[in-house]
């Protein structure tokens, strides 16, 4: 490398310190190729192990080692053959000289590397008996700050060093000291901030790999390893070797330290290197590589004791974001917006992920909480946001690293943590960190100038420790791993309340449209059957009537008929009811003089109300078809319907035309042909079947056992509460009397029928206002009340009426719904429309009857 090439931090990254090509003089290292054939030896081979270097080079391992040392170590290859993976042998007799050997065994490529170091403990206890008791301590603590103190007075206790540093690596691989303890008492560079390069990339790499590493004394020169390179001109990869020499930059770096002898031990979390500890000793201190192998497990349990502490932190942050989720969704229950439950619930955010505003982005809108940006200064953090597309949390404490624009109110605000709440990039959740006063301690200047040293053109060691004292501006305190992994609970618990919100929201509006197009195909459907239907009920009447009075009566009687059916058909209220009144009632009402030309055979079945609505509808299809175009539509056509239950508890209904005339299927299939095939398969899971039969219409229809309430055998006597109600009592009133109707022909046929019940004077009004006129000046005995009129309800009148103790009706096309009950006085009685003489009749003696006027 040229005096003029530039020098700049990487360079500590560039220099190959796993191939330096000697060892440290505590052991010594032998290379035998896949035959055992040793290929290199360090050359203290003689001081170690008592065989010359020359000697050693081309011959069999096992002629320069006692038979049984060279045993264990074949025996233990089964054990290498994975990557990285080596063996440690403790206490192998290698020689005849009753001396034994602590041994590592690991694969470098094709050579198996064998390192010895004479055995110097010669203490009977297990080093690993001494670990337990210091891991027992670690257990009992709540918080990372106790977690790596008593780490590092344990690791001093264990190991004998001066000084014990656990240094943890930050996001930049920059590293801080978070514990420290010294034999003399005294506090040098807790809490105090390394540059990343004192720590390069390679060595990074190399504490990966391998966990533990001892620089036993900083002036050991080392012992070369020869040939230096292979045959073919490659030098010896040294990375997993526990006596590989150190870096002569290193060095420098501990001289300059004035430390004398180094052992880091590695600390791993999730296969990464979380940190290290940093072991430094005044003198050269060796340890016995039994020992160290105890240590290294130390190290490992003490990761898992880490990871212990971090997972009990999650759990804590995660049952917060549960309760949290608890509250949000209840406030969504009630009805709250997205936005007004999010900040309702900004506190307990606050308290999971502390923070100083909080901004809600959702649909172009910007709602805020606390001390926040600008909306325009926000909508240029969006924009940075966007282009960023990330799917997940972002967080940084620096948010002008990321945006130029942010310099201009880092002073204000300095921290963003944003959380995406849908699919859209465009909708955040984005928490604001104010800015905070901070001086970092660093161990040395980290932006020392570049020098030329002894060891060429290499960034050379700084040779100052001193307090290096660094302001940081702009920057808010960092967001920790547990508050980034509440926000992903918290974003993953915003993601389905949004998707859930907007699913239900096209759900519905997709329901409503489909729903808006069935009533009005449907509503086209029944205005024109009615229509006709009228004119049928017309036309057969006044045929088969000998005066006026007589077709009023017949054309009343088939209206009120039809009525039933029709409340049959929408009501949403009822209980179990039988399918054998709903097809008379169908018939009675459509058929006439012609039901008697319609049998129904086998049991009856109590539908529930789900299955009544939709056989409703397929008796109806059914019956309508039959009058215009099948058996009934003649004088000589029968239509036979048959039931019975099947094996696994189905209902069956055959229906079949005969006598009828001639049939043809349909030319196309409308709204009514859908209703008949599709109803019964797609609302009640069951089937259906229609056959257009030269002789007449067959249709076979199955009810699931899931709709069927119960069965009554055929002749088993029906309840009067499943059968229409009919009045028999001929009730009469008397008095002056009010009807409060704004439809006058309705009024007017209303106030006819309370003649003809009795009524001496009925009086018509449209109105609330006109009502409470006509009661200010008259005292009325009783009174029929619509309950809506056009833009206003009867309810004022009717607690006027109650008040006085007047008996009243209410008339409503709309079904006994309870919330007339409830809304209305005690007591009242209601009337569906269309309604006959009877009807009213009935419904003023309920009403006499509670107001005590009987």
């Amino acid at each position: 490398m040229s005096s003029t090439q530039p020098v700049d931090l990487t360079n500590c990254d560039r220099e190959p310190i796993h191939q330096l090509g000697r060892i440290q003089s505590y052991g010594a290292l032998l290379a035998v190729s896949s035959d055992w054939l040793v290929q290199h030896a360090s050359e203290n081979l003689p001081d170690i192990l008592g065989v010359a270097v020359d000697e050693a080079l081309g011959r069999p391992l096992h002629e320069l080692i006692v038979s049984d040392g060279f045993d264990r170590i074949r025996s233990s290859l089964r054990l290498v053959n994975a990557l990285d993976t080596v063996t440690r042998l403790f206490g192998v007799a290698l020689k005849a000289t009753g001396r034994s050997y602590d041994i590592c065994v690991h694969q470098s490529g094709e050579m198996l590397i064998v390192e010895f170091e004479p055995k110097v403990d010669a203490s009977p206890r297990d080093p690993l008996t001494e670990v337990y008791p210091h891991i027992a301590t670690l257990r009992k603590n709540d918080d990372l700050r106790h977690l790596t103190r008593d780490a590092a007075r344990a690791l001093h206790a264990l190991s004998g060093f001066d000084s014990v540093m656990v240094y943890q690596f930050q996001p930049d691989n920059s590293g801080k000291v978070v514990a420290e303890y010294r034999a003399d008492g005294r506090k040098r560079y807790d809490g105090m901030m390394f540059p990343a390069s004192d720590i390069p990339v390679q060595a990074r790499a190399l504490y990966t790999r391998s966990l533990l590493r001892l620089i036993s004394d900083v002036n050991d020169p080392g012992e070369p390893v020869v040939p230096g390179v292979s045959m073919m001109g490659e030098p010896l990869d040294l990375s997993l070797a526990v006596t590989r020499a150190v870096s002569p930059i290193h060095i420098e770096y501990l001289k300059n330290m004035g430390v004398q002898a180094s052992m880091s031990v590695s600390i791993m979390k999730d296969g990464k290197l979380w940190g290290l500890f940093a072991c430094h000793h005044d003198i050269p201190r060796y340890i016995d590589y039994e020992r160290r192998t105890a240590i290294e497990m130390f190290a490992h349990m003490f990761s898992y004791e880490l990871i212990n502490f971090e997972e009990r932190a999650r759990k804590v942050t995660e049952e917060a974001t549960r309760r949290l989720q608890t509250q949000l969704m209840a406030h969504l229950a009630n009805g709250s917006s997205l936005d007004k439950s999010l900040l309702s619930v900004s506190e307990e955010i606050r308290n999971i992920i502390p923070h100083d505003g909080l901004m809600l982005y959702e649909n172009e809108e910007l709602r805020t909480a606390g001390d926040v940006p600008s909306e325009e200064q926000f909508r240029e953090i969006c924009r940075m946001l966007d282009r960023g597309a990330s799917t997940g949390v972002f967080s940084t404490d620096r948010l002008s690293k990321f945006l130029e624009s942010a310099q201009d109110y880092q002073d204000r605000f300095a921290g963003i943590m944003a959380i995406p709440i849908s699919k859209r990039p465009r909708d955040y959740l984005v928490l604001v960190r104010r800015p905070v006063s901070e001086t970092i301690d660093w161990a040395g200047d980290p932006t020392k100038p570049v020098s030329f040293g002894p060891n060429g053109t290499r960034l050379t060691p700084r040779k100052s420790f001193d307090v290096w004292k660094e302001d940081v501006r702009g920057r808010s305190a960092p967001w920790t791993p547990q508050e980034v992994h509440a926000a992903e609970l918290l974003r993953t618990v915003l993601l389905e309340v949004f998707l859930k919100i907007t699913d239900a929201t096209n759900l519905e509006r997709k329901r409503a449209q489909e729903q808006q197009s069935l009533l009005i195909s449907e509503l086209n459907h029944r205005v024109r059957n009615i229509l006709n239907l009228m004119r049928g009920l017309l036309s057969q009447s006044a045929s088969g009537a000998k005066s006026m009075e007589e077709l009023t009566a017949n054309l009343d009687g088939r209206i009120q008929a039809l009525a039933r059916a029709h409340d049959q058909l929408t009501s949403e209220q009822w209980e179990p009811t039988s399918l054998k009144t709903l097809i008379r009632t169908e018939l009675e009402a459509f058929a006439d003089r012609k039901s008697d030309r319609m049998e129904v055979t086998g049991p009856d079945a109590m539908i529930s109300p789900q299955a009544f609505t939709t056989m409703a509808l397929v008796i109806h299809e059914m019956t309508t078809n039959s009058i215009k175009y099948g058996a009934l539509c003649d004088s000589s056509g029968r239509v036979l319907v048959t039931t019975k239950v099947d094996a696994s508890g189905g209902f069956l209904i055959h229906w079949k035309e005969v006598g009828g005339p001639p049939v043809a299927p349909p030319k196309r299939r409308g709204f009514g042909s859908t209703i008949i095939e599709n109803s019964v398969p797609h609302e009640l899971r069951g089937d259906a079947e229609i056959s257009y039969k030269m002789t007449g219409v067959e249709a076979h229809f199955r009810l699931p056992p899931s709709v069927i309430a119960a069965v009554r055998k055929e002749g088993e006597t029906v309840s009067s509460n499943d059968l229409p109600s009919q009045s028999d009592s001929a009730y009469k009133i008397s008095g002056k009397g009010m009807v409060l109707e704004d439809t006058l022909i309705i009024a007017m046929d209303a106030a006819d029928i309370l003649s003809d019940l009795g009524a001496s004077d009925v009086k018509i009004v449209s109105s609330v206002d006109a009502a409470m006129s006509y009661l200010n000046t008259t005292q009325v005995s009783f009174a029929l009340l619509d309950v809506n009129l056009g833009d206003e309800q009867s309810l004022p009148v009717a607690e006027r009426l109650a008040a006085s103790g007047v008996p009243f009706v209410l008339a409503t096309g709309y079904g006994a719904a309870e919330e007339l009950v409830e809304a209305y006085p005690d007591g009242v009685v209601i009337v569906q429309k269309p309604f006959s003489q009877s009807a009213l009749e009935g419904a003023f003696e309920k009403a006499f009857a509670k107001r005590g006027r009987i």
